[in-house]
């Protein structure tokens, strides 16, 4: 599917595990992805945070999106996370995610080591010229370690850049984005607790973590924000939602979310450790917020 499609609810997909972690497993992956596009989705954004890319080999990271690809089947398009401390790598996954039919790259800056712009703009150029596929920036300062000013973000237009993905929590950066450099880039909303806020001031979409526990809800907000504009309904929504994302910004992302989907009753076969999935309160207090918000759990 071309980059024109990219709009709406963009899934940061889970990446299940086979019981024990040992390898991606394809049937619990495909069901989930059934369950999404079922929902309504307008997309797949595999190997990102919430896919725990850090805990998994280029082959695995590559077998992900062929696997997502595959149970996409052209009904949704698949967005390929993209995240390395070396351009080579990040060129390797970029080129391979063309070559399998992504519709797009999301791009993360190295971490640990943060890059300047300069070093930074070079590698959006280098990966989009391997690729030829359009790029989205993921804007995650507190794991990149790199914060650039909304005309800087904008600027990477120039050098194959697209679309954002916007997770710093920044509100005022984020609308300057939205309404006065929409001309040069297409923000997406990144940050679970300014969903409402993004939707409602004109996102073009959101790459959300959450809707892989409420799919169903999610595409109501949207559908209630950006295609009713009807911020009352919103507003209902939201009420059931938000107290969901400020769960999941509160404690280790991709933990929660597992977690979440255990208690719905879905396998995930875990996280890779050093981390685990949560227990005693925190599972809990999920739980409950969960069934607050209509879902049914399992014990």
């Amino acid at each position: 599917m071309g980059s024109e499609d990219l709009h709406g609810i963009l899934v940061a997909l889970i990446t299940p595990f086979t019981d024990g972690g040992n390898a991606v497993d394809e049937k619990r992956l495909e069901e989930h992805i059934s369950h999404m596009i079922k929902a309504g989705v307008n997309g797949l954004v595999p190997g990102g945070t919430t896919g725990e890319f850090t805990a998994m080999t280029m082959d695995e990271r590559k077998q992900l999106l062929e696997l997502c690809v595959k149970h996409a089947n052209g009904k949704i398009p698949v967005v390929a996370g993209i995240g390395a401390l070396s351009t080579k790598d990040g060129v390797e996954l970029a080129s391979h995610a063309a070559s399998v039919g992504a519709a797009a790259l999301m791009v993360v800056p190295p971490f640990y080591d943060p890059v300047n712009l300069s070093q930074l703009r070079e590698l959006m150029s280098d990966i989009h010229t391997a690729s030829k596929l359009p790029i989205m920036y993921y804007n995650i300062p507190s794991a990149s370690g790199l914060t650039l000013s909304p005309a800087e973000i904008a600027g990477l237009s120039e050098v194959g850049v697209k679309y954002l993905k916007d997770t710093s929590g920044n509100a005022p950066d984020f609308t300057e984005l939205m309404f006065a450099l929409d001309h040069k880039i297409t923000a997406f909303n990144g940050w679970d607790t300014l969903t409402f806020y993004g939707l409602a001031a004109g996102a073009k979409g959101s790459v959300w973590g959450a809707t892989n526990l409420i799919p169903e809800l999610s595409m109501q907000l949207w559908d209630a924000l950006r295609v009713k504009g009807d911020l009352k309904e919103g507003r209902e929504l939201w009420r059931k939602i938000w107290p969901i994302c400020k769960f999941l910004e509160s404690h280790n992302y991709p933990s929660a979310i597992k977690t979440g989907l255990e208690l719905l009753g879905q396998g995930t076969g875990g996280l890779r450790k050093p981390f685990s999935l949560l227990t005693g309160a925190p599972r809990d207090e999920l739980r409950g917020l969960l069934e607050n918000a209509g879902l049914k759990t399992v014990q």
